[in-house]
């Protein structure tokens, strides 16, 4: 893929003064030029080799409250030209005229100690497969079924608007996961584990998919001894990493500026409230390196930043795209966000996370009497107008007179996000990040989520018991 600009700023000049010549506030090109490729290994058998290529640009025009877009594979000037039409004539209002417009120069980003994942061979990643899928095996001879799969990225993007802004980044994330299913009496019981960074195939010299192949191994093997986890309300301690999707889900989304305009929050109007426990700290911060919510600028050109969303309990700010930003005369926070070209950006979280605090992660579970530890959390929804959230847990244990007992079956989280919040009472030192895949308004983009160890005094839990 070459490393020059997708369109030149000349061209650039032109479709944003086209776009503008019925009238307007705002014309923006986003283009982009992806590249995918993936494999999955299934029973010992190459189940997929896969590659693809998406290649055009979007086109915003915003008059007052109406915003027209239109998209196109075409980056010829032509028919970047005949898009900008397409999309001022959607938002089309005032007197007509020119606008002439000015691009500064290109704030180019992308970091150049990365691999591209389009220069390693095939070989390579085929190894990995096999080296992660006989880990795997060698765990326990009740492995039965093993899936692994590896994917990368390399995403180019540049965007330019009419106030001026010209910014273009490359964006390269490597995945690889195990799936392992166990066969016992109690049926069968699976398990998972995943390793997601934003960074090239150099990643795999300091992580051992070894490793990441017996963690999901030793998950499934786990299972088959599980009892069935007890139902109502419990103290939950989730481990460190592995709960930072619920917070992720049960407050992140509430605090997404297109819901808090909407009135479609719990949190609206509440800046400057209590809404949490003092131990408390939720920050979303795209400027992470290497967690998987990472990006040089968002999809609207601007550089991401960390945001101190909530501080020792206190609600102190949301999350802004550029047009929400507008309407209140302030500046974007850098989470403009869009899946593709194809879409239209809209308020979303980068990587979300609660900040480490004070306590020992093994004294906060010998300090338990009786509850559950979640060590790791799986989907989960929320109605952001209430909090209201389910959650799924993929490995969960009994806690027993301040001890870690017996394996549970899969069960619910079940609960309300601020209620949860403010129900922390112990937050340990143990900080970790988990990468995660984010769902909103049919748009899916990379998320990285974060926490330490921590006890939540009650939680109710949906368990078979």
């Amino acid at each position: 893929m070459p490393d020059t600009a997708l369109i030149e700023p000349d061209v650039l000049e032109r479709v944003l003064s086209s776009a503008l010549a019925g009238g307007g506030d705002m014309a923006e090109v986003f283009a982009e030029d992806a590249v995918t490729a993936g494999a999955m290994l299934d029973d010992r058998k190459i189940e997929e080799l896969s590659s693809g290529r998406s290649r055009g640009a979007g086109i915003r025009v915003v008059d007052g409250e109406t915003t027209g877009f239109a998209h196109t594979a075409d980056l010829s000037e032509a028919g970047l030209l005949a898009a900008a039409r397409a999309a001022a004539a959607v938002a089309r209002q005032g007197d007509g005229g020119v606008r002439t417009v000015a691009l500064e120069p290109l704030a180019a980003h992308g970091r150049g100690d990365r691999t591209p994942p389009d220069r390693v061979d095939k070989g390579r990643k085929l190894e990995l497969l096999t080296r992660a899928d006989d880990a795997a095996r060698s765990a326990g001879g009740a492995i039965g079924q093993v899936m692994v799969g590896c994917g990368d990225s390399r995403r180019r993007v540049l965007i330019a608007n009419s106030e001026g802004l010209f910014a273009q980044d490359d964006q390269i994330r490597t995945r690889f996961n195990v799936t392992c299913v166990a066969n016992g009496d109690t049926g069968m019981q699976t398990g998972y584990e995943s390793l997601a960074r934003t960074e090239g195939y150099e990643i795999f010299e300091r992580h051992r998919v070894e490793d990441l192949a017996r963690v999901a191994a030793t998950r499934a093997l786990t299972k088959l001894s599980a009892r069935p986890a007890p139902s109502g309300e419990v103290p939950i301690v989730l481990a460190g990493g592995s709960g930072g999707i619920l917070f992720h889900e049960a407050c992140g989304h509430g605090l997404e500026a297109d819901h808090i305009v909407k009135n479609a929050s719990v949190y609206t109007g509440r800046v400057g409230e209590a809404v949490a426990s003092p131990l408390v700290t939720l920050v979303d911060d795209g400027t992470v390196l290497g967690e998987w919510g990472n990006f040089a600028v968002d999809d609207e050109g601007h550089e991401p930043a960390r945001n101190v969303l909530i501080e020792n309990g206190v609600l102190t700010d949301y999350m802004w795209d550029w047009l929400r930003a507008r309407k209140e005369g302030r500046t974007s926070s850098g989470n403009g966000r869009r899946q593709s070209y194809q879409h239209l950006p809209m308020v979303r979280m980068t990587n979300t996370y609660l900040l480490a605090g004070q306590e020992d992660p093994d004294e906060i579970i010998a300090q338990t009497p009786s509850g559950v530890y979640v060590k790791k959390l799986g989907g989960g929804q929320v109605n952001t107008a209430t909090g209201d959230f389910v959650f799924g847990t993929t490995e969960a244990y009994l806690i027993e007179n301040g001890r870690i007992t017996e394996p549970l079956r899969d069960a619910n989280l079940i609960g309300n996000g601020p209620e949860v919040l403010r129900r922390i009472d112990a937050v340990a030192t143990d900080f970790d990040m988990t990468p995660g895949t984010c769902g909103k308004d049919g748009q899916s983009v990379p998320v990285g989520c974060g926490q330490a160890t921590l006890r939540i005094t009650g939680v109710t839990l949906g368990g078979t018991a």
